[in-house]
């Protein structure tokens, strides 16, 4: 229970450090995607981006199980290509389940929004299958780019803005909530359960004792 309780104050710093990265890389200013240097995609995580391109339309992927504001639904993504002939996957919304996927709008298309690393699968996660989708249960770039011909940038984009604008069935994808979760208050119950076991295990003991010395026979 105390590693229990080590591991929750863990957990609340990790979630610290988030929220201040977080925070921090969105109040830098928009960086143009074309002259970004995305050798490691963490370090330039969650900061603002712009980009100028046209949509790759016949490339539009959805991103299931995805839910927001207690509806469930996927995400649209497809990739835009640039200038230079890279591409981005921009994430250009949420639709609910009922909603059919709109169609990218055609032509230059400007879009501003946040930049997101590859998403990695997690133990117990299933595994895409292998040729081509047009559904995945990640946002996983490498997986993206066995069948999406143009070089894509090692990030992606989360539309916030588009200029033209995109299809109204589209939402915004949420962003992260930079709470301090349950941790500390988990982490304060854990302690609260050791003590209360050593508590337990000590007066337990003592009652042991003295029912012993009780039931002794007499010299």
């Amino acid at each position: 229970m105390v590693n229990l309780s080590l591991w929750q104050f863990h957990r609340l710093d990790a979630r610290k450090t988030f929220n201040s990265e977080v925070k921090e890389r969105s109040s830098l200013s928009i960086v143009d995607v074309s002259t970004l240097d995305a050798s490691d995609p963490l370090s330039v995580e969650w900061r603002p981006a712009g980009v100028t391109g046209t949509y790759l339309a016949d490339e539009q992927v959805l991103i299931l199980n995805r839910s927001q504001g207690g509806i469930a639904g996927m995400n649209v993504l497809t990739p835009l290509l640039l200038a230079d002939g890279r591409a981005i996957i921009i994430n250009r919304g949420f639709i609910a389940l009922s909603a059919t996927p709109p169609s990218a709008p055609t032509g230059p298309v400007e879009v501003v929004g946040t930049l997101r690393a590859s998403e990695e699968r997690t133990t117990g996660q299933a595994t895409e299958a292998s040729g081509e989708l047009t559904e995945f249960f990640r946002l996983d770039i490498n997986r993206l780019q066995q069948q999406i011909d143009p070089e894509l940038i090692p990030v992606a984009l989360v539309a916030e803005r588009s200029q033209p604008a995109d299809s109204s069935v589209l939402a915004p994808v949420s962003p992260p909530e930079l709470s301090e979760g349950p941790h500390l208050s988990y982490a304060i119950q854990w302690l609260i359960f050791s003590t209360a076991v050593i508590v337990g295990w000590v007066l337990a003991v003592r009652k042991s004792i003295a029912n012993r010395a009780l039931t002794a026979p007499s010299a």
